[in-house]
């Protein structure tokens, strides 16, 4: 690994093909991100690309691990827009290439975001996360508290509907 760093949404556009590869990947390695498989690749560059403006505009955040030459993981953070949620933002799209599975890339990427996030100023995390998933084992080894589970929440790639677990995590100082 040659190392994590946040992207601006111009780097977005420039590792666009990177990270719709590293997002098809995912995708049909089974992990349930919210799309369907086959994902194509067009598909996933355009979704990338279209994320470009709002990591511009500070609504998400997106860090990236490299090794080599191309984008073997990625998390982000989608902040609200409501006055009254400033302090908190949502834990989006953790994805590994299977790949580089299994050498703790994952982890490395969510502690990543979690200090941004306390940096930021954020003091509460959320996220959802098939229940049942490796990805699930992960939050809840890395300290995430469990607040609860609900039925038939997404498919999975193959369009099998199945529970989401919700997590939350407190990062920083609460305001006050």
């Amino acid at each position: 690994m040659t190392g994590i760093v946040r992207l601006s949404g111009r780097e977005v556009l420039v590792r666009a093909e990177e990270l719709a590869d590293l997002l098809t990947d995912t995708v049909h390695g089974g992990a349930s991100i919210g799309f369907l498989a086959p994902l194509d690749r067009a598909q996933a560059l355009a979704w990338w690309q279209e994320r470009a403006a709002a990591v511009d505009a500070g609504r998400l955040a997106v860090w990236a691990a490299r090794a080599g030459d191309r984008v073997t993981g990625t998390v982000s953070l989608a902040f609200p827009d409501k006055p009254n949620s400033r302090h908190r933002a949502e834990l989006v799209k953790l994805m590994v290439h299977r790949d580089a599975r299994g050498q703790g890339l994952g982890r490395v990427l969510l502690t990543t975001a979690e200090r941004a996030a306390a940096e930021a100023g954020i003091t509460l995390l959320h996220l959802d996360t098939e229940s049942g998933s490796p990805a699930e084992s992960l939050y809840a080894s890395a300290g995430w508290t469990r607040a609860g589970a609900i039925p038939d929440y997404a498919a999975t790639p193959w369009g099998e509907l199945r529970p989401t677990t919700l997590f939350y995590k407190r990062v920083g100082a609460p305001a006050g």
